[in-house]
């Protein structure tokens, strides 16, 4: 009865409630997801930190996924996003003079990309827009990239495996535990490449992209003969450890990571392996409007369940142009949640209620991703009504002391003693852009700037285009094509000037004294440089590649002759 007294609380506010098309609308809802926030994120910087996480039944703190301050990481651009830059600088510089990775702690190699360095890339491209004084060479270098840096070296030997794929545990002083199981989930072989991508494009050490590909790759290698992929791997071996297939726990990030690596990186192969995927998703996955679990070699469904992370897949969809697939999805899942005012973990399709032992909830984040999506998409007002619910009820049932517990039972309401880090991350701000659409990161050129780089070449930034990972961290693309772009140039820049520089003539002088003499002849590619060759007198040079016949002489290596 308490239950539904407090949904019926939360659509009275609706219905009861300012124009949802005016601007006041808006801007009140913000203020709410603000308060909302605040109350959050206090209550862990009170209570909670240094550790990872806040409890909110007890008030204190936890360390969860690996000791970084976890919270305080995940929730750096969310401040920024909601305009606190002064917080924003503050524990930005907080987190470069406190941060120490080289520590004796076993992490989670999967949370660990998606909310630390993610966070910490995401923070490092919007730390000008919130007024911190940055590298001259921002965005190709600073102090909160060099972060990323680090900690992503330090999950680079789980990778270390002949398929490619990582383990899923690594401890980051010493590197994979020799016992470590060799069996990960799909996601956490396969969500790597927005941040990894990331890395390279603004670095120039393209090892990190590189690796998150054969990892892409290495489980599209893996499908079965019906074109699907398993829950668990084994990363040594290759071989499927549970042959369970879907759109949800344990496989999710991976088809989000296909797509958004498409569009990001401007590989369309990425999105042809997506639908490749697609087909045999829509053929024994989905089943009506929901998606269910099959075998992924029989394509029999194994488990008629719905996941809480389900919810990711009609944003998805509205990605790669199947809105209306996507709506229709999207209305079942709310229906689960409308009836207990959260969604359970796992939620049975047939018996039409929670399953035991799945029965919590969160305050998970995918629903609302969906919503913000879809809402993108189709302009539909009723979304920005179940974002309002949403808002409420989470107000309503999780607010603690302190903060918000997760829900252990949605049938009752009871809490656990748990605040994740995603719902500042990732929740809290999906909401809040739900109901701010004329943000910078959803709107293209608006809050645009050129930036003009020590080599005088102009960079756009803020353009539009922002590709959220899978812990609704921003990255900025235009500012990986900047630093990306800048790097080939100057490589080619250094290859043109080697060639204007080379005197063929010269050479081939140097190669004839070379003949004449009786000492031993250097090659030309053990010239320590090669731009020395016109200066050099004495130097005994000659060319080092094989005889050819003449008509072939101009057809290899781009090399150049002169008659004798």
């Amino acid at each position: 009865m308490w239950k539904e007294c407090v949904l019926l609380l939360v659509i009275t506010h609706i219905s009861t409630g300012i124009d949802p098309h005016s601007s006041q609308y808006f801007s009140s809802i913000r203020e709410k997801v603000k308060e909302i926030f605040y109350h959050a994120y206090n209550g862990y910087l009170d209570n909670a930190y240094p550790y990872d996480e806040l409890r909110p039944l007890t008030c204190d703190g936890v360390n969860t996924w690996g000791s970084f301050s976890l919270t305080l990481v995940d929730a750096l651009d969310t401040l920024a996003i909601l305009g606190n830059y002064t917080e924003f600088r503050r524990v930005a510089n907080l987190l470069v003079d406190t941060l120490d990775f080289n520590q004796n702690i076993n992490a989670s190699v999967f949370e660990t990309n998606i909310r630390v360095v993610g966070g910490l890339l995401s923070a490092h491209l919007l730390a000008p827009k919130a007024g911190m004084e940055v590298d001259p060479e921002w965005p190709c270098k600073g102090p909160l990239l060099t972060l990323a840096v680090d900690l992503a070296k330090k999950i680079l030997p789980a990778f270390d495996t002949q398929t490619g794929m990582p383990y899923g545990t690594i401890n980051l002083k010493y590197g994979v535990d020799p016992k470590e199981t060799p069996e990960t989930c799909t996601a956490g072989v396969g969500t790597f490449l927005v941040e990894f991508a990331a890395l390279s494009r603004l670095t120039g050490d393209q090892s990190f992209e590189n690796i998150a590909l054969r990892a892409v790759h290495a489980l599209n290698a893996s499908k079965s003969a019906l074109g699907m992929i398993g829950n668990h791997i084994n990363v040594v071996t290759g071989k499927w450890t549970a042959l369970d297939a879907g759109v949800g726990a344990g496989v999710d990030s991976y088809y989000e990571y296909l797509v958004k690596g498409a569009i990001m990186l401007n590989k369309p192969e990425l999105m042809d392996i997506f639908k490749e995927f697609l087909k045999p998703i829509e053929q024994h996955i989905k089943q009506g409007d929901w998606y269910m679990w099959v075998n992924m070699n029989t394509g029999h469904t194994t488990m008629p369940v719905h996941q809480s992370l389900d919810a990711f897949w009609p944003g998805l969809q509205t990605l790669y142009g199947d809105v209306e697939k996507g709506y229709k999805t999207l209305l079942n899942y709310y229906s689960v949640w409308y009836r207990y005012g959260g969604t359970p973990e796992f939620f049975s399709i047939p018996h039409n209620a929670p399953i035991q032992k799945r029965e919590g909830y969160p305050l998970r984040p995918e629903l609302i991703e969906s919503t913000l999506y879809m809402y993108r998409a189709t302009k539909d007002p009723a979304l920005l009504e179940f974002g309002e619910a949403l808002l409420y009820s989470i107000n309503a049932t999780a607010r603690t002391e302190c903060g918000f517990a997760t829900v252990k039972d949605v049938r009752d309401h009871t809490l656990d003693n748990r605040m994740e880090s995603f719902f500042l991350a990732e929740t809290i701000k999906y909401i809040y852009l739900l109901f701010d659409p004329e943000n910078e990161l959803l709107q293209t050129g608006k809050g645009a700037s050129i930036r003009k780089m020590p080599n005088g070449r102009k960079c756009l930034f803020g353009a539009g285009g922002y590709i959220f990972n899978t812990e609704a961290h921003p990255i900025d693309v235009s500012a990986l094509h900047c630093c990306d772009t800048m790097r080939r140039e100057q490589e080619r820049s250094k290859t043109l000037q080697l060639f204007e520089e080379f005197d063929p003539k010269r050479v081939f002088e140097m190669n004839r004294q070379a003949r004449d003499s009786n000492r031993k002849p250097q090659t030309y590619h053990e010239a320590e440089d090669p731009t020395l060759l016109n200066n050099a007198t004495d130097q005994n040079v000659r060319l080092g590649c094989e005889p050819l016949p003449y008509h072939m002489k101009m057809s290899r290596y781009g090399q150049l002759f002169v008659n004798d």
